[in-house]
């Protein structure tokens, strides 16, 4: 994924508060826009809820309140949980909001004028928490093959969506781009599903069995289904129909990050419904894995959710950021435990670079009368340092391209232990002791310069550590950061700052 990106969350169900799913999925995308605004591309980021169908509605009953105030309150709970974790969206979408009730009805009526759409009669399953329909064969004892929730049997006449026409035009869409759905088991997924016939979409729900929804343009008696709705929001958010030059800018280089449990609404559903509007599909779509407590993925339903605004105030945001990142591998699951959580934090954070900024900190208060020192010659370890380095650079951004964060974490792991090994092995106390203050300026100037650079490439993931480890190290960046990716940006007689531990231990 190199150049600009038009990258996207999928929109959040309003029915409850955020979990770690939810802001996984949104660390990520965070995570991703920022490497892109760090090699200097620009990254449009988009998140958001989505307001409409019986999930949203039921809720709703639950708490004795109308659907829209249902959604005003747990919008609330949304923003105030990613301003917790830093996520720096430049758009958040509400499928409630006029301009894309516009968008969806004229796509609609688009559709319809088109005989892309037609009325007939639906008779098969229904799940009523995913609000998916199935066919007898996708059922698992009577129940949803997603959550193992009990299906519904309905009969009901409904609008279609002429989704089948498109099968063998998507079948060959995914052999001619094989990057097109990542990683390559979730390709595979969804290759195996379009082996069967592909049905037409049920798009619409009668009004008298659900009211809340975007009503069908040519037939007020229907709400468009929430799948149908939801899915638009990214062309909605992109300029489509209002803002041409935005579109044009922007749509070639969507990719969709989603948790794989929706991987066929947006791998089969989306793309087909893209081609009947006739607009192309997006770049990428990148279905990750779920995160498991105590073997079960995190649900509402099985009582196993965990609250990332609870976790975010325990260690910090920065801290649950990197956890998020570094713990789960693209394309599987993962495990969630407060044990490992506090781990990564003791082990990796606050013994790996919070005990490496607070040494050289200090060395530099210490013996470098508190300023970061000049060097006048460096030796061939100091040379192979810096070259590690810029290898990382390389290596990191890499990594990024291929959505692998938890790789480009480990490799930066592995340089901080390699600075800490530098001093230790170096050991600038004794050569102070020793009166080699220029043996003293040389090591303290090479780690503090390399830890610079290396908290630039972990930016992304922990924007506000990273700033406090400038701070310490009396770092201004001049202009944009990217600029700071080069060796011996850190000028001598920069004053260092001692401050608290940046990572406090914790018991």
């Amino acid at each position: 994924m190199t150049g600009d990106c038009y990258i996207t969350t999928p929109i959040y169900y309003v029915n409850d508060e955020p979990h770690i799913g939810h802001a996984y999925t949104t660390v990520l995308a965070d995570i991703v826009a920022r490497y892109r605004r760090l090699q200097g591309s620009e990254a449009f980021f988009l998140t958001g809820t989505d307001e409409h169908g019986q999930k949203v509605r039921d809720a709703a009953l639950e708490n004795g309140l109308d659907p829209k105030t249902q959604a005003d309150r747990m919008v609330v709970r949304y923003l105030s949980t990613w301003k917790t974790l830093n996520i720096s969206h430049d758009d958040f979408i509400r499928t409630t909001e006029a301009r894309h009730v516009r968008l969806v009805e004229s796509v609609l009526q688009r559709l319809w004028a088109k005989g892309e759409i037609y009325f007939g009669e639906y008779e098969g399953w229904y799940c009523v928490p995913d609000e998916r329909y199935w066919t007898e064969k996708d059922l698992i004892n009577g129940t949803c093959p997603d959550c193992l929730r009990p299906a519904e049997r309905l009969v009901e006449k409904n609008y279609f969506f002429r989704m089948g026409k498109y099968q063998d035009w998507l079948v060959g869409y995914l052999s001619d781009h094989p990057e097109f759905i990542r990683p390559a088991s979730r390709k595979n997924e969804v290759q195996g599903f379009l082996r069967q016939p592909l049905g037409d979409l049920c798009i619409s729900r009668p009004v008298e069995r659900l009211d809340w929804g975007i009503r069908l343009p040519f037939d007020r008696r229907y709400v468009t289904y929430v799948w149908f709705d939801a899915l638009i929001n990214y062309l909605t958010a992109a300029g489509f129909q209002s803002d041409d030059q935005m579109f044009a800018r922007l749509w070639p280089n969507a990719t969709h990050l989603i948790g794989k449990d929706i991987l066929i609404t947006h791998a089969v559903y989306w793309p087909t419904m893209l081609r009947a509007i006739g607009l192309p599909p997006p770049r990428a779509i990148f279905a990750h894995g779920w995160w498991n407590v105590g073997g079960a993925k995190v649900s509402k339903s099985t009582g196993n959710v965990v609250r990332p605004f609870d976790l975010a105030a325990a260690l910090g945001s920065d801290a649950f950021r990197y956890f998020l990142a570094r713990e789960m591998a693209m394309g599987h699951d993962a495990d969630f435990s407060d044990e490992l959580f506090h781990r990564r934090y003791a082990g990796t954070l606050a013994n790996g670079l919070g005990n490496l900024v607070h040494r050289l900190t200090s060395m530099i208060i210490r013996y470098c009368a508190g300023v970061v020192p000049e060097v006048r010659s460096v030796s061939e370890q100091e040379i192979d340092l810096r070259d590690r380095c810029m290898r990382l650079v390389d290596s990191v951004f890499e990594n990024v391209d291929a959505l692998s964060l938890h790789r480009a974490l480990r490799e930066v792991e592995a340089v901080i232990r390699d600075l800490n090994r530098y001093v230790e092995r170096n050991a600038p106390w004794t050569l102070y002791k020793q009166g080699d203050f220029e043996a003293v300026r040389k090591v303290v100037y090479t780690a503090s310069e390399a830890l610079r650079l290396v908290s630039i490439l972990v930016h992304p993931v922990m924007p506000d550590k990273t700033r406090e480890i400038w701070q310490c190290l009396g770092w201004r960046p001049d202009g944009e950061l990217t600029e700071g990716l080069k060796w011996g940006t850190l000028r001598p007689g920069s004053t260092a700052t001692r401050r608290p531990p940046l990572f406090p231990r914790v018991e």
